[in-house]
This record gives C-alpha cells, sequence and structure tokens, in this order.
C-alpha cells in the first residue's frame, strides 16, 4: 500500500512553520509526524502540500493509495484502522477525516459516498502552532513509549544524579555527564550521539534528538524538544526546537517553537506571562488580526531561518517569520513579518539575496547544501509575505 500524507485544513493556522515545509515534516515529540507516521507503517510516505514546497517534498501516487491527514498524530488503534482501508472506507474523526483509500484511476473522491469509519478513541492532532508546545509532553510519551519497547538503554553514567533512571533512554553514541536527570514528571530521551554537558539539570518531559547539545549549566523543564543538531542553554520552559537550531546561551526560552536555522543570541530572552494574567492572543495569518490561544502562557513562534542578536527580548505571544533578522533594545512588535530586519526602532525589507547568502553559510557548517530547491521555497516565501512588510 502507498502512504500520502496532506496537509488538510491546518496549514494556515500552522504558519510561519509551514511556510518552508508540509504539516507532516513539523515536530512534536521525539519525531516529526511524518516520522511517527513511517515509524508505525514499516514505509515510506509521501505529500500533498503547496504547489510550491512539492518539488522538494513531492507527492508519489500508485496504483493504490491511502491519504492521511497529517495533522493526526498516530497510535497503534489508529494505525491498524489506517492499514486495513479497503476501496470506499473513509476513517472520520467527527466532522474530519483521518484517512481515506483512493485509486489511481479514480477520477474523483467524494467522501460522502464512501463507508465511514468512525474514530472515537483517544487522539493528538495538531491544529494550531501552539499546540506543538502545548501537546508535548503527551506527544514525547507517545514516542518514547514506541522507541523504546523491548529496547534497553545504553548506562547511564555514574557522574549523573538520576531520578526514576527506568523512564530514562539513552541512544548508542549519546554522552551525559555530572548533569542532573529528573524523569519522575516525564520521561527523557538522549538521541544517538547527542550530548548533556556538565552541570545540565534537566526534568521530564525531554527529549535531545540525534547529534544535539545542552551547554554546561543549563536548566531546562519539561516538556521540551531541542531537534537534531540543536544547541540548547540557559533556561528553556516547555519549548521546541524543530532542528538545526541554537539557543546556545543564557536567557529564557519560555512555551515557544523555534524553526529550523534559526538562532538566538546571548541573553535573549522571551515573555510567556502577560502582566495582567490575562489569555494570550497570537497573530493569526487567515484572519491577518490577532486571534485568542486560550493559553495564560504563550511566548514567541519563530519560523524558520530567523535570527535575533544580543540581548534580543520578546513580548509575550510574539510570532516572527521567515528570514527575519531581529536586534537592538527594547521590545519589537508582537508581528514581525518575513524578511525583516530590524527591531523596536522600526524595520526595513530584508532582501533575499543577502538573507540567502547567510542561509547558504549556516547550513554549509552542518553539512546540507542550500540548493536551488531552498531558494526556490524562500523565494516563493517572500513574495507571498510582501503584503505585510508595510512597516
Amino acid at each position: 500500500m502507498n502512504y500520502i500524507l496532506f496537509d488538510g485544513t491546518v496549514r494556515t493556522a500552522l504558519l510561519p512553520f509551514t511556510f518552508t515545509k508540509p504539516v507532516a515534516d513539523i515536530r512534536v515529540g521525539i519525531f516529526t509526524i511524518r516520522e511517527k507516521w513511517e515509524n508505525y507503517l514499516k514505509s515510506t510516505t509521501t505529500s500533498i502540500t503547496e504547489e510550491y514546497l512539492s518539488e522538494k517534498y513531492p507527492m508519489v501516487e500508485l496504483e493504490e493509495n491511502v491519504l492521511i491527514n497529517a495533522s493526526f498524530l498516530p497510535n497503534e488503534t489508529l494505525v491498524s484502522l489506517v492499514t486495513d482501508l479497503s476501496e470506499n472506507q473513509a476513517i472520520f474523526f467527527g466532522e474530519e477525516v483521518i484517512a481515506f483509500y483512493t485509486k489511481e484511476s479514480q477520477e474523483e473522491v467524494d467522501l460522502a459516498t464512501y463507508e465511514a469509519i468512525e474514530f472515537e478513541g483517544d487522539i493528538l492532532r495538531i491544529e494550531n502552532s501552539w499546540d506543538i508546545f502545548s501537546k508535548n509532553a503527551a506527544a514525547i510519551q507517545e514516542d518514547f513509549d514506541f522507541i523504546t519497547e523491548d529496547r534497553k538503554s545504553q548506562p547511564i553514567s555514574k557522574t549523573n544524579t538520576v531520578i526514576n533512571p527506568e523512564n530514562i533512554f539513552l541512544e548508542e553514541g549519546a554522552v551525559v555527564e555530572c548533569s542532573i536527570l529528573n524523569a519522575s514528571s516525564g520521561p527523557i530521551y538522549i538521541g544517538a550521539n547527542a550530548e548533556v554537558m556538565e552541570g545540565a539539570m534537566i526534568r521530564g518531559a525531554f527529549a535531545l534528538c540525534e547529534g544535539a547539545i545542552v551547554k554546561m549549566g543549563a536548566k531546562i523543564y519539561g516538556a521540551t524538544t531541542v531537534g537534531p543538531y540543536s544547541r540548547i542553554g540557559g533556561e528553556v520552559n516547555n519549548s521546541v526546537l524543530l532542528g538545526y537550531a541554537n539557543k546556545g546561551h543564557d536567557g529564557y526560552l519560555g512555551n515557544s517553537v523555534i524553526g529550523e536555522w534559526c538562532n538566538l543570541g546571548a541573553d535573549t530572552n522571551n515573555s510567556n506571562l502577560k502582566n495582567n494574567y490575562d489569555h494570550v492572543r497570537l497573530w493569526n495569518y487567515e484572519t491577518e488580526d490577532f486571534s485568542k490561544t486560550g493559553l495564560q502562557f504563550c511566548g514567541l513562534m519563530m519560523g524558520d531561518h530567523s535570527k535575533c542578536g544580543i540581548n534580543t527580548m520578546f513580548n509575550t505571544g510574539t510570532v516572527v517569520g521567515v528570514s527575519a533578522n531581529i536586534y537592538g533594545s527594547g521590545f519589537p512588535r508582537n508581528f514581525v513579518p518575513s524578511y525583516s530586519w530590524g527591531g523596536a526602532s522600526g524595520f526595513t525589507e530584508y532582501l533575499p539575496t543577502k538573507a540567502f547568502e547567510t542561509a547558504r553559510l549556516v547550513m554549509s557548517r552542518r553539512g546540507i547544501e542550500f540548493d536551488e530547491k531552498e531558494e526556490a521555497i524562500l523565494t516563493h516565501v517572500f513574495e507571498e509575505t510582501k503584503k505585510w512588510r508595510n512597516y
């Protein structure tokens, strides 16, 4: 069977992160949504996404296909239903379709004519950008249970202070020395060739993905995920770094999501609670206004390739787009459009040629090429987001 993950109706609600990738490639818990489905299905997947993303993330259609709504995270019960799907069957969760069967020869899909299979169990779904951190504890637990089943952790060095060691798993090549690991409130997962430097204090739930680093003396509260080849230091609470991102120095990051290839300068801090303790509102790309999140704690949403200088301060509920460069004293506005250059004193447009030069250098340091596909995606984002750069 051929499996295809589609963006569904939530893509806009997951901006700025889905400017540069399909919904399936958002990381929540230990894995991306795509990796979760592929782990369960024991099969590769492709994507139906925006046309400008499709060259990097192509869709492959075979004679028999099952299309899966990428906003839903897999579990054993759901995967069993998905793999059992046959012609003219679809799985629904309320009014939302989770998955349905198609044939390449099928001219159109009318789900109203399909046999509806209702999924009534517990399920995690990522519907808004803030779900990435607010549902991260549950996602880490599900991924941890899956990846560690019938496997044995690498030994934990005796130089560490460890609480609830049976809830800690170290992959091969992981290095953890002279640190405090408290897994009483959630699991701690240390990926292959990742490192926790001396003096770090970590409370679960926590995931340190492959090749990532926790710097010396870091203070990390769950539920936090540090994506592949990222670096993290200072104080961090309930945040997700999607991958290849750096917050390597002191400063506070809380209830936040940081995209790929981002860098937070030394002593960058974000507020995650309003002074009046009211619910936080975030920029909504669809309504082009600020919308209620229903959350009292919500920090920084930063899209791929964005950077900020030392001592940058972000107000509660700040959204930063793709390829922005922020610096200077004071709080920048709560919505910083993609390709903005500046800070509280004002912004100018960050030209793509300059942004691409930086991206090329940053990615080469991780042995990854900034190729024509990446450039085409970021060029499209520059054009798509012009309307918001009305400084």
